[in-house]
């Protein structure tokens, strides 16, 4: 039985993000005909077509959307296979990429288990991208990193629980609700809610659905930095997870909310039996902790 090449496959995958078929080709080093002859070959060993020619840009047929995720597990596994090959001489080389939330992953929860590892394992080369909650989830489908820290539940993952933090409101201070501790959620949903448009913006929605309220978003903002400064100049108030938030910031207050919603914050991955062993032993890190 004739099998795809792993040239072959690696094209495919290439397509998946390219505007045609010569461009993907072109990514790894092909030139137009030998990606045309690759393409067709593939086909001919699947027995059907994988593209659709007849549409105006790179488009997968039902086939080849449905081998995707298959075609992507070959490269992981080969992946594993170097990466197992490669920290086997007891983790002094390897590479290991994480994907972070925002500043409370980045700044409170990673850095101790990082500095942990790292001192433990000064060989293996850390890579962290940070990116919303829903750009990780992707990431670790599309194979971009191997561990995510993000909010929990993820139950299409397997995950590790880091830590549980309160949603806070965010006041200016002098303000009405300022001297309110807690603050009731109804009182917050009086006034101009700044949204944050970063991990804890689900969170946010939920509070009010579940309290069958609608806030009154007159800002979206991402960075903490940016919403602290809004709140502080008198712009709205806000709701943020507490370990996103410094211990002060001038102009603000802290107050915690009524009724109380909590986050819980972990680690996932796609299948913590088929971890690199630098992420095999990163997740026992956290895991121990």
């Amino acid at each position: 039985m004739d099998y795809p090449t792993l040239k072959q496959l690696e094209l495919f995958l290439a397509l998946v993000n390219s505007d045609g078929i010569a461009s993907a080709g072109a990514k790894l080093g092909m030139t137009p005909s030998a990606t045309s002859h690759a393409l067709r070959a593939l086909e001919r060993t699947l027995g059907t077509t994988v593209v659709d020619r007849n549409a105006s840009s790179v488009e997968l047929t039902f086939a080849g959307r449905e081998i995707l995720p298959h075609v992507r597990d070959v490269f992981a596994g080969l992946r594993l296979i170097q990466a197992t090959a490669g920290a086997s001489a007891e983790l002094k080389t390897g590479r290991l990429r994480i994907g972070s939330f925002g500043t409370s992953s980045s700044l409170t929860l990673l850095p101790p288990l990082l500095a942990a590892f790292r001192e433990r394992y000064p060989g293996i080369e850390v890579n962290v991208s940070e990116k919303t909650d829903l750009e990780i989830e992707q990431d670790l489908i599309e194979r971009r990193v191997e561990i995510g820290v993000v909010t929990l539940p993820k139950p299409q993952f397997d995950t590790l629980l880091l830590g549980v933090d309160d949603m806070v409101a965010v006041i200016p201070a002098g303000h009405e609700l300022a001297d309110s501790d807690p603050v009731a959620l109804t009182e917050l949903a009086r006034h101009p809610l700044i949204m944050t448009y970063a991990g804890s913006q689900e969170l946010v929605n939920r509070m009010f659905a579940r309290a069958g309220i609608q806030p009154r978003v007159t800002h979206e903002l991402q960075q903490i930095i940016s919403i602290l400064e809004f709140v502080a100049l008198g712009h709205g108030v806000t709701i943020v997870a507490s370990l996103a938030l410094p211990d002060r910031h001038e102009g603000v207050v802290y107050r915690r909310i009524t009724p109380r919603f909590s986050r819980r914050v972990g680690l996932a991955c796609l299948n913590e039996r088929r971890l690199s062993p630098a992420a095999a032993a990163l997740w026992e890190q956290a895991r121990s902790a």
